[in-house]
């Protein structure tokens, strides 16, 4: 897979005051971004854990405050019955 980065700019009128701030917004925006790219399945919580420069628990934490859920949601209910079931039956084989 070829890597591609992509650069956001935009221009914003800013006096003194505001300018200290910038660094904070910078930070947020930059989060907003991969977090949005993760909401939408774009890319891996380890992967917007590594671009966000966190943890995975930290990541996790932040998902929660944001409301994105850690759990495949598109899941429909037979989907993830036969996946506990094959889960179950790979561990039943494995303690034999």
């Amino acid at each position: 897979m070829a890597k591609t980065e992509l650069e956001v700019r935009f221009t914003l009128p800013l006096d003194e005051v505001l300018l200290q701030h910038k660094g904070d917004a910078e930070h947020k925006a930059r989060e907003a971004f991969v977090l949005e790219l993760l909401r939408q399945g774009d890319i891996s919580a380890g992967r917007a854990a590594r671009l966000l420069n966190i943890s995975r628990w930290d990541l996790s934490e932040l998902m929660y405050v944001v409301g994105i859920s850690p759990f495949d949601d598109s899941l429909t209910e037979e989907t993830l019955d036969a996946e506990v079931k094959s889960a179950l039956k790979d561990f039943d084989e494995s303690e034999s």
